[in-house]
Formats: structure tokens, sequence, C-alpha cells
């Protein structure tokens, strides 16, 4: 055999072996599970300080003490302060029973990185891990840490006494409280924001540092491969001193990405997306107050640590190479998770509004699909939402963002590893927690004392009706409108057309012949009767064409509203509580006034162009990407709808 056979021979054979090694780790992979709970927001509700004899408020019904935020403070937030606790209690309960052994936390595991919460959840997580063999493994968000560094902190709405508001700081003189109405402030370190030092020493156990179980375990900074991997190796290099970047000259912060192979042939790939980019008048580089926040994501990756993206290319060509199956997750999405509405929603709302700072330009998903990248798992945004991008040369990423337990709708994530490359992916919602109204008698004495000082912009108390966690978090967000969206998100006009118009108004000004503005049309109805008279048939005809009759159109522009936010944030979740009913009737209104409609949508006429503008975005909500159950095959990138 002369050489260039010989040679022809050994590649081919370490071809062939190599992708018969491949085959039999996907094989053995087949029904790996992983189960991906982000945004978790834990509050330690029976945490004790560890310098002070504050316990928080007596709950009667329980006769214990607990560390518990006021309801006007949760109804006025994005996210759940208190009942989340026992959601996260609940989906861990729900993961044991199920036999998982694998769960990621996708950042914002905390309230915001203070000692007292992230020694309740190695708490609660070491339990789980001794009792059912879970293994955990944990990734930065935006609120753990919430700087680089240490920083002293406190909150003002914790609940005291008599049902009024408690400050809680970490230092004196942080803030002065109102006597009439406040307890006084409770000084405790316990309640300061901690840096990556103390998370990742408090939390090293689940992933932050190797372990010898891991079969690999590496950073961006180490310089061994999975071929030359040792535990010693590893462990010199999981120092957190040796995990640290310049973001900018001079300015040195860690970064504590890892990839992890828990079991052989998987890789879990924890990427720190939290970018610190130095104040213009920063003075001290340790100091966290010199960093910006790092809520903006990828979109500072690119400029900032770039470091990132080599060192993703990497892994996932090693990975390709040695037949790893390679999932990502990190605290951000990277790709848009309007459902691709976000210039719809910037010429409705403005630039600054719904966080539109926090969508990914498009090149974020092109360059991570183009490093290898083939599925990823965010959250931050508290959102369920699935994007798919395929780049120029033909790679595909899919982004999966993980709902929050402390939003509506509280769920969480599972992928399933199947054969073929094929995953499986199930949104797994908790509805019903136990102990999930374990604090309304506090709340109750709160409402109480609210009342007593005449609050003229109350919660409403029937929130402590609810019957299940589920029911809870939808009138959470409901509240959530009415208390903080409705006055900060939208134009003055359009909130006070949505508010006072009814469905069969719609269904008229959808179809009506006219150049004024809406609000004048509804005004003057009399102006213009045969108009509405006529677009009153016309629109009677287009519905029969539906099965639908005016008679179903009796709900009103809030209920618009609300079922708006509802599939913003739950996707075709949100069809528990609209409806399929009631989604039906919201497309052929859109339909009626995208398609066929009469109006001029000029810019003498704002309401008309922003109600076509709010539909356009709500088709898009609902007519998007599978977000429910659905798989992806790793090799084409094509997804395709599940039953549930």
């Amino acid at each position: 055999m002369n050489l260039k056979l010989t040679t022809l021979f050994i590649v081919s054979f370490f071809v062939v072996f190599n992708t018969t090694i491949s085959a039999q780790k996907t094989k053995n992979l087949n029904g790996t599970q992983v189960a991906f709970l982000s945004d978790i927001h834990l509050q330690d509700l029976f945490g004790n300080f560890s310098d002070t004899d504050f316990k928080g408020v007596l709950n009667t019904k329980t006769g214990k003490y607990t560390l518990v935020r006021t309801m006007a403070s949760q109804l006025h937030s994005t996210r759940i302060f208190n009942e989340n606790y026992f959601a996260f209690i609940a989906a861990l309960e729900d993961i044991a029973k199920r036999k998982i052994k694998y769960v990621a936390l996708p950042g914002d595991y905390t309230d915001d990185g203070q000692p007292i919460h992230v020694r309740g959840l190695k708490k609660i997580l070491d339990q789980y891990q001794k009792k059912y063999g879970i293994e955990f493994f944990i990734t930065t968000g935006n609120h753990d840490p919430v700087g680089p560094f240490a920083q002293e902190s406190g909150k003002e709405d914790f609940l005291g006494k008599e049902g009024k508001s408690q400050p809680i700081f970490s230092k004196d003189g942080m803030y002065k409280p109102n006597m009439n109405i406040e307890q006084p402030v409770v000084i405790t370190a316990d309640i300061a924001k901690m840096g990556y030092l103390g998370i990742t020493e408090d939390l090293k156990n689940f992933g932050f540092y190797p372990n010898k179980n891991y079969k690999f375990w590496a950073t961006p900074f180490t310089t061994y491969n999975s071929q030359n991997y040792n535990y010693q190796k590893a462990l010199d290099g999981s120092l957190l001193k040796n995990r640290v970047y310049e973001v900018e000259p001079g300015y040195e912060v860690p970064d504590v990405s890892y990839v992890v192979e828990p079991i052989d042939g998987l890789w879990l790939m924890a990427i720190d997306g939290n970018v610190y980019i130095p104040k213009k008048n920063a003075a001290d580089p340790k100091d966290s107050k010199s960093y910006s926040e790092a809520s903006t994501g990828y979109n500072n990756v690119l400029s900032n640590k770039k470091h990132l993206i080599k060192w993703v290319q990497d892994i996932a060509a090693e990975a390709k190479l040695n037949g790893k199956t390679l999932v990502a997750f990190s605290h951000f999405p990277m790709i848009d998770f309007n459902d691709d509405a976000s210039a719809e929603i910037k010429e409705l709302l403005g630039p600054n509004k719904w966080q539109l700072n926090r969508v990914p330009v498009e090149e974020v998903a092109q360059v991570f699909a183009d490093a290898g990248l083939k599925i990823h798992f965010g959250g931050h945004m508290h959102i369920n939402d699935t994007g798919v991008r395929t780049t120029e040369k033909g790679n595909t990423l899919v982004n999966v963002q993980t709902p929050s337990l402390a939003a509506y709708i509280p769920a969480y994530k599972l992928l399933t590893i199947q054969k073929d490359n094929l995953i499986d992916i199930q949104t797994i919602t908790i509805d019903n927690v136990p102990r999930f109204d374990e604090l309304f008698d506090l709340y109750k004495m709160e409402y109480e004392f609210l009342q007593s000082q005449n609050d003229t912009n109350i919660w409403n108390i029937d929130i402590l009706k609810t019957k299940k966690y589920h029911d809870f978090t939808d009138f959470h967000l409901k509240e959530l409108v009415r208390l903080r969206f409705l006055k900060d998100d939208w134009p003055s006009a359009f909130k006070d057309f949505i508010m006072n118009v009814s469905a069969q108004d719609l269904l008229v000004l959808a179809n009506i012949k006219t150049n004024k503005d809406f609000d004048y049309v509804l005004k003057n109805k009399e102006e213009f009767q045969k108009e509405w008279n006529d677009s009153e048939a016309q629109s009677e005809q287009i519905l029969a064409q539906y099965n639908l009759k005016k008679e179903n159109f009796n709900w009103t522009g809030n209920d618009l509203l609300i079922d708006f936010y509802r599939f913003r944030s739950a996707d075709e979740l949100a069809l528990a509580d609209v409806g399929t009913q009631r989604a039906k009737e919201y497309k052929v209104l859109s339909n009626l006034f995208l398609e066929g409609s009469k109006s001029d949508f000029s810019k003498d006429n704002p309401l008309q162009k922003q109600m076509k503008l709010f539909l356009v975005i709500f088709n898009k909500f609902m007519h998007e990407v599978p977000a429910d159950h659905f798989s992806v095959d790793l090799k084409t990138g094509e997804i395709n709808r599940k039953p549930r």
C-alpha cells in the first residue's frame, strides 16, 4: 500500500471511528432532560439576618415571622416579590416528581443578590440536590450580581407592623423614613448587594466551579481542551482572579462563563452575558457605582465583551468534532423577543418604551449562529417566546425565552434530547402552588392601613380572592396594567380612546368611511349616521363569513388591552385565559382594520394610525413561532409544533 493510500485509510478510519463514537453518545443521551428555571427572583421569606434581631412581620395565620414586601410594591413591579418563593418550591417538586436530574438557572435567581437571599437559595438547592440527586447549573443575571463588586443597598417597601411599610438598609443614613407612616429603619449588612466574589463563592457548587464528577469543565480563560482535561487544571483555572477581562482599558471585571459536561455527550454552556461599562465620570475601577447596569445584554457583548464570541466559536467547534450536544443558556435573549414587532412598537410608543433598549440587534443572532450555537435558552424579559434566525451562511439559531416564575404565566422550560439531532421542548406551567395564599392576611392588614391614609391609588383587594397561583399572576398583570402601564406606556389620547371604546364600536370604526379621527366620530355619531349604518351592515356581513355575530363582540377596549399584554407575556399560553373564541374575534377585527379599512390612516388622524399599529403588533404576538410544545432539529434548525 503506497503512502497516499495509507494516509487515506487512516483518515477514513478516524472519521468513521469518530462518527461511530458520536452516534453512540447521541444515542446514550436519548431521553436526557434538562429543566430551565429563569428569573426566580427569590426573596427568602423565612431567612434570618445575621446581625440584627429583626425577624420581619408576624403572620398570625402561621405564627411565623416573615420577611415580606408590600402588595403595593409588587403590583407596581413587573415581578412578584413574595409568592414566587412558594412557586419556586412547587417547580422543584414538579421537577423531582418527573425525575429530572439537570436544572439550569439562567440568571436573576435572587431579588438583588443580597446575602440573606443568596443563602436562602443555596439552602433550597442543597436540599433538592441531596434528596433527589438534582444537579444545578447557574449563570449570572443583571440582578445577581447587580454590579461587578459588592455595594450598599436596601429596600423601603418591606411590610411592617400595622400594615405600614418597613425600610431595611445595609448602612445607616441611606434612607430617612417618614415617621408618620413607616417604621424605624432596620440596618443589616445582609441586605447589601453582593458582587461576583460573594455570589460565586456562596453558590460555587452549582456550576460556577468544577466538580470531580464533571466529565469536562472549562472557561473562556482556560487553555486546555476536553482531550487533555483534568480536574486539577480546571480547579486552577476556576479561581476568580483567573477569570477577569478588561471591559475598557483600566477597568477589569469578572466573567464567570463556563461550559460543563455533567453526563457523557452533553455540554451545557453557561454564558455570563453581564457587561458593566464604565460611566463617563467613573473613578474607582473596584466600585460598582463606577459602572452602568448590565440589563442591555448582548448588544454590549458585541462591543465590550468580544472574547465571548471567540470562546463560543471554539467550544462549538470542539463539541461538533467530539460529537457532543451543545446547549447554551444565559440571562439575556439573543433574538428579538417581541415577535419581530419591535419596529412597530417603537413607532407606536417611542424608542424609550417597553425596554426596547434590551432588544438584541440582528447582529447578535447572526454572530452567535455563525459561531456555531444551535439552541440557546434566555430569560430576563419574563416572557414566553421562541425566536429563530438563519444567517447568510445557512446557520440557524433558535432562542427560547424562558418565562419567569414571578410573573404571568409562571412556567419553566423542559428540554428532552431525542434521536437524530432532535430535541423536544415543553413549557411546564406552574398553575397550582401550595401555600401561595399564606401571606394574604398580612396584605389585608396593609390594605386597611392604606385605606386609613385615604390612598387614592390603592390596589384591588379582590386579588386576595384568587384560588390558584396562575390566577394570582393573571390578576397581578391586570393590576400592573391599571396602576403602571396605562400611565407609563401609552399616548394619552390612545389610552383614553381604548379605555372607553366598545368591541362593537371597533367593528364599525374598522370600515367607516371618514377622514375624521376616531374620537371625533364617537363623540359625534349623529353626524356620521349614514356612514355608521353602512359600516355596521358591512361588518355584520363579514362576520357571517367567519360564523360570528355582532353580539359575540361584547368585550371592552380594556379587555382588548389586557389580552394584548397577556399575549405579549405568555404567547400562545395566553389562550388559557383569553380563549380561542375571543382570539378568533381579535383576528377578525385585525383583518377588518388592516385589510379592509376605509378610514384615513394619515398623520392627521393619529388614533387611526395608532390603532392600526396596535393591531399589527397584536397580530404578531398571536401569529409567531411555536412557544408551548415543539421540537427543534439541531441539524437544520427546523421547528415543528407539537400538541400539548
